[in-house]
């Protein structure tokens, strides 16, 4: 039986030990809740504690926290660390993690690999975890040299139980500029539209499309504000290109201008057309 163990039982830390607990692995667990800790192991999600003892007995260690928090745990559970352990981080930007994580894998002889799930819900917390949260979901995954095959197998292999649908390679700086795209923008558009003074009265006058937007607005933001900082580079970058472009259809608007205004429209359709389908 093999052994995983995992550092934060929210959403995602949480789903994967539902997941691999169903899988038939032992989970061991920590968090700094204790409370949620409790909850895990008295839902059978968590078989025991995760600790300097424990630690040694891992064949998986997965990092279900934040970036920095990944990189201080990690380097204080390194020495405990058998080499054979692989570690695999699951937060949401890749530079700062992976600076700090494959130097300090060299230097005690495990294997680490940066990871990104890319799933979720805008509920956060233990008891929205679920096992199927990862199945068909795509998985990012950051190694330390390219792509080495024995290793990206052996990745592989170590994820089956969470049910990814399709593992893809990159390196960590071509995950955060497009992670900055898909993902942070996102959550600041949602954010920032729901301020509009208009937002408390929109009962009665909204569907699909306001849901569609505003999804994401609900979200946890001490662990945003730390992911978009952290990537500011790529996030001013993708601010800037959309500012510039809402002044246009502003200024369509602003001087009637329907053509011009149609001819934006059509722009934007085409181009989501194009990148993803009908």
């Amino acid at each position: 039986m093999s052994t995983v163990g995992i550092v934060g039982l929210g959403l995602i830390g949480g789903s994967m030990a539902k997941a691999y607990a169903q899988a038939g692995w032992t989970v061991l667990g920590d968090d700094r809740d204790r409370v949620m800790l409790d909850f895990a192991r008295m839902s059978g999600a968590v078989h025991g504690l995760l600790d300097a003892e424990t630690v040694k007995t891992c064949d998986l260690l997965l990092l279900a926290i934040p970036p920095q928090a990944a990189v201080e745990d990690l380097r204080k559970r390194a020495p405990d660390l058998a080499p054979s352990t692989l570690v695999i981080d699951l937060c949401g930007t890749k530079r700062v993690v992976c600076e700090a994580l494959f130097p300090l894998a060299q230097q005690y002889g495990f294997t680490y690999v940066g990871g990104h799930p890319m799933a979720g819900t805008h509920n956060a917390g233990f008891k929205y975890a679920r096992a199927n949260l990862f199945k068909g979901a795509p998985m990012v995954l950051v190694p330390p040299e390219g792509h080495d095959m024995t290793l990206l197998q052996r990745v592989k292999e170590a994820l089956e139980p969470a049910g990814f649908g399709k593992l893809s390679v990159t390196t960590a700086e071509a995950h955060d500029r497009m992670i900055a795209f898909t993902s942070q923008m996102c959550h600041v558009v949602s954010n920032a539209y729901m301020k509009s003074p208009t937002a408390r009265q929109h009962k009665g006058f909204s569907a699909g499309s306001y849901k569609d937007l505003t999804r994401v607005a609900w979200l946890n933001p001490t662990m945003w504000a730390e992911l978009m900082l952290e990537n500011r580079d790529c996030m001013l970058y993708e601010m800037d290109v959309l500012i510039e472009n809402l002044k246009a259809y502003r200024q369509a608007i602003a001087e009637n201008d329907f053509d011009g205004l149609a001819a934006l429209l059509d722009e934007g359709r085409k181009i989501k057309e194009e990148v993803d389908g009908r």
